[in-house]
């Protein structure tokens, strides 16, 4: 192929300030101590120093004294993957094959090339760390690395305990969730001479529906670049491997807004349907000031079955991840980007109208553009209550964002007490036809797309269209305002007078009335 890993290596330039060369010098200094070598200009490590635990090593600094630098930090696979990448660094371009082991200027350079190197440097380590051979690697080399590559940031920041109050998946569905989030990520490769969006549709439905026309497929150094290029995540991924694993230029990682603070509640466990993969993925589809930090609003699991404490805990909370499981295992759910309130309407939003109308700013035409790209132009208008920063997405089996189409404006829908118009949760399509829906009769809900929801171009979400689930979560995302942590402290009744005049038109009863006063003065003790 014309564009393919045969060109010349790019250039290396010195990436590192004075202080993290020093740093990266004295870590590899530490690798390679226990390495035999008559001359110091020729000194390496080898695989078997890579691998081992340096407890006799000198600390690093201060505060990491005598730490193991990869040991049980990575899986094993990752460890070699790194090993055969740095070894198959040629900064010399000579012509001879690799060396016997990692020689300090192999070091540096690789580790340039993963911690600061542009998406070009990137795709050589990607590609070096998959293959020995010159030229393309195929889609199934390529997807097995991007397993290997989500399997250990899990494990790494597990063992490193930077989980931040999440959990890893554990038991049959683990090795699927690596998986499903590998195939995200490999969706939105470009391969010469196949078709984009069947490869992407295909890889989000499982690589088990890929042939061997599909995975035997080429993939040149071109497609690689384009793919670290387009896909953030894979750069952060090598990243945090190679700061956590090897406990490096730690203080140039932010892992705050890759995995947000989950916060719960005092006192209070929560089995939650997130793992952190999960966590990771949606969190990076939230604007960057929600990133940080989510605390849980609503669970079936602590609150009971129970639509009315569901309206309790959620209205006037503010921007909000919606999350259900089926009794079929999918996991799904939505993103309101505003607060939910109740009323018999949509909440539609202000902000698509405001844009559109407005003379100075020209709409963008391509309404598929992603969610980043589409709201560039519109970070200036008023929010309303539900805008086209909502979005639908799926968890398991697969994982995939279905973004606002501009269809319509149909973005959230909360009801309670009506006779006549449906009452429950909802987002996306129309009445009776939602594209996710959690009825007032708690426990069912319904995913309806024939063959996509008009809102957001979502398939059906749930196995079976009509769904009974169990498990239900709902977390806010970002600083709660004062006036939203107020807000949480009342009824539902206190915050909408309409909701509060339906049930007693309707002639229900309030059960909480007598009961309420007691609930706050045990939330303010607890605080």
């Amino acid at each position: 192929m014309g564009n393919s890993r045969s060109r010349a290596e790019p250039e290396h330039c010195p990436q590192f300030l004075p202080e993290e060369q020093a740093e990266v010098d004295s870590l590899f200094d530490a690798l390679s101590s226990g390495e035999d070598s008559s001359e110091p200009s020729s000194r390496s490590f080898s695989l078997r120093a890579l691998k081992a635990r340096t407890a006799a090593a000198p600390a690093l600094s201060p505060a990491r004294p005598q730490q193991n630098h990869i040991g049980e930090a990575l899986p094993p696979e990752m460890v070699t993957r790194l090993y055969d990448g740095m070894q198959r660094v040629n900064p010399t371009r000579s012509a001879h094959g690799p060396s016997q082991g990692v020689s300090q200027e192999q070091f540096t350079v690789s580790m340039s090339h993963l911690l600061k190197g542009n998406s070009e440097e990137k795709s050589l380590m990607i590609l070096k760390m998959i293959s020995a051979k010159e030229g393309p690697v195929t889609v199934r080399e390529l997807q097995q690395f991007t397993e290997d590559l989500v399997g250990s940031v899990e494990h790494v920041l597990a063992h490193r305990q930077e989980l931040r109050g999440w959990t890893r998946k554990k038991g049959p569905g683990a090795p699927a969730r690596v998986q499903a989030l590998a195939a995200h990520l490999l969706s939105e490769m470009k391969l010469p001479g196949k078709c984009p969006s069947i490869l992407a549709t295909r890889l989000r439905d499982g690589s088990r529906l890929l042939g061997a026309h599909w995975l035997d497929g080429a993939c040149d150094r071109a497609a690689i670049e384009d793919w670290v290029f387009r896909v953030p995540h894979v750069a952060t991924f090598l990243r945090v491997v190679v700061h956590q694993g090897f406990l490096v230029l730690c203080s140039s990682l932010d892992l705050a807004t890759l995995v947000p603070e989950c916060q719960v509640g005092h006192g209070r466990e929560l089995e939650s349907i997130l793992d952190v993969l999960a966590v990771i993925f949606l969190n990076s589809c939230l604007a960057q000031g929600q990133r940080h930090r989510w605390r849980l609003l609503f669970s079936s699991q602590l609150h009971g079955q129970s639509f009315s404490q569901l309206c309790g805990h959620i209205t006037h909370q503010g921007p909000c991840l919606t999350l259900l499981e089926d009794q079929d295992g999918h996991v799904f759910g939505g993103f309101a980007s505003c607060s939910w309130e109740v009323k018999p309407q949509f909440q539609a939003g202000r902000l698509v109208v405001s844009i559109l109308h407005h003379p100075a700013v020209e709409p963008p035409h391509d309404l598929e553009a992603p969610v980043s790209t589409r709201l560039s132009c519109c970070q200036q208008a008023p929010a309303g209550p539900g805008d086209d920063r909502c979005f639908l997405f799926s968890i398991s089996p697969s994982m995939a964002v279905y973004e606002h189409t501009g269809y319509n404006d149909h973005f959230m829908y909360l009801n309670c007490g009506q006779q006549t118009i449906p009452n429950g949760l909802g987002m996306g399509g129309q009445h009776h036809y939602f594209g996710l829906w959690v009825d007032a009769d708690f426990g069912k809900g319904h995913s309806k797309a024939k063959p996509t929801c008009t809102t957001y171009n979502s398939p059906q979400l749930s196995a079976k269209e009509n769904f009974l689930f169990d498990k239900m979560e709902v977390w806010a995302v970002g600083d709660p305002s004062e006036s939203q942590l107020v807000q949480g402290k009342k009824s539902i009744l206190d915050i909408d007078l309409e909701a509060k005049a339906l049930l007693e038109i309707s002639g229900r009863t309030r059960h909480s009335e007598g009961i309420r006063e007691a609930q706050v003065t045990i939330s303010e003790e607890d605080a």
